[in-house]
């Protein structure tokens, strides 16, 4: 449940893989999981160095009935400040579950040399249009865990582009969690030293409020939204790791001010990398590949460290 909106994740559907061959499985929270036979097998140890002696295998605890600590007989003797209190330890207690998931996230993907980036933008901005284009010029196997609260629109974009893909179908639910990104992952299986790309669901709110054990965290601000996003919606971008300006090659025919657009950037987010990009013509890819082998080479590093 979103500790936001409250929006519901019980309707949580999970596919991928090749179309030929698929079969149906149900995870212990309920979750429908639709994908092919691969060939590699799936069976992974976990044996990351930030799980102790024990092994983790990404199979956790995905409850999503979060019992709501209120009733619906709305009797007037209880006092706002007890319902004040419950709201919160909920939201602690979901926020809770869901780091403690993004941490196992991180620590598989980071003893494996997988850089992982959780890619958040408005609807429309131009995530899957730049993942097709990456896919071609990153240098590196790319997997990608598209979300959308329905269709398999996107992920059959990025498996036709050549790579493989899981789409989580969110239903009601505006953002992915840890616990649907380990699931992604073990479907996946990517490759040590690949790039692994989180879209996440289309929305400037929620998704900044959920670590999945990501990488680095990229927000995309396309120059057709309006110079004033980063000031509307700080919390988004005071949470990226680099920010992409995209769809530039469209400036000449917008009224669009990029000095002021970028200022707005520096007030909420004074620490976050800018980047200027097109995926259509391909202006900018080369400094986005440039800063995704930068992440790599820190993450070697603190492997061997």
């Amino acid at each position: 449940m979103c500790v936001t909106c409250g929006c519901s994740s019980d309707d949580v559907r999970i596919s991928g893989g090749a179309h030929a061959g698929e079969h149906e499985h149900v995870l212990p929270d309920g979750t429908v999981v639709r994908h092919a036979h691969h060939e590699h097998a799936h069976a992974h140890s976990h044996d990351h160095a930030h799980s102790g002696d024990h092994d983790h295998d990404h199979d956790h605890d995905h409850d999503h009935s979060h019992g709501h600590g209120h009733g619906h007989g709305h009797g007037h003797g209880e006092e706002p400040a007890d319902r004040g209190r419950g709201i919160v330890e909920l939201e602690a207690e979901i926020l809770a579950k869901n780091d403690l998931t993004a941490a196992q996230n991180r620590g598989w993907l980071g003893v494996r040399g997988i850089v992982c980036v959780n890619l958040m933008s408005a609807p429309g901005a131009g995530k899957t249009t730049l993942l097709a284009r990456l896919i071609r010029e990153a240098g590196v196997p790319v997997s990608v865990i598209e979300g959308d609260q329905e269709t398999e629109n996107d992920a059959r974009r990025i498996r036709e582009a050549g790579a493989p893909a899981i789409q989580i179908n969110t239903g009601k639910g505006c953002h992915l969690e840890a616990n649907m990104i380990a699931t992604g992952l073990r479907e996946l299986a990517p490759k040590p030293g690949s790039l692994v790309v989180v879209e996440n669901v289309g929305n400037l709110v929620c998704p900044a409020l959920f670590d999945l054990g990501e990488t680095a965290r990229v927000v995309i601000l396309s120059v057709t939204e309006g110079e004033d996003k980063p000031l509307k919606y700080p919390h988004m971008f005071r949470v990226a790791d680099l920010v992409l300006l995209s769809k530039v090659d469209l400036l000449p025919h917008l009224a669009f001010d990029k000095a002021a657009c970028i200022a707005n950037v520096r007030k909420v987010a004074p620490r976050a990398q800018i980047l200027e990009l097109s995926a259509t013509t391909g202006a900018g890819m080369t400094a986005l590949v440039a800063w995704l082998t930068s992440l790599r080479t820190r993450l070697e590093a603190d492997r061997t460290a």
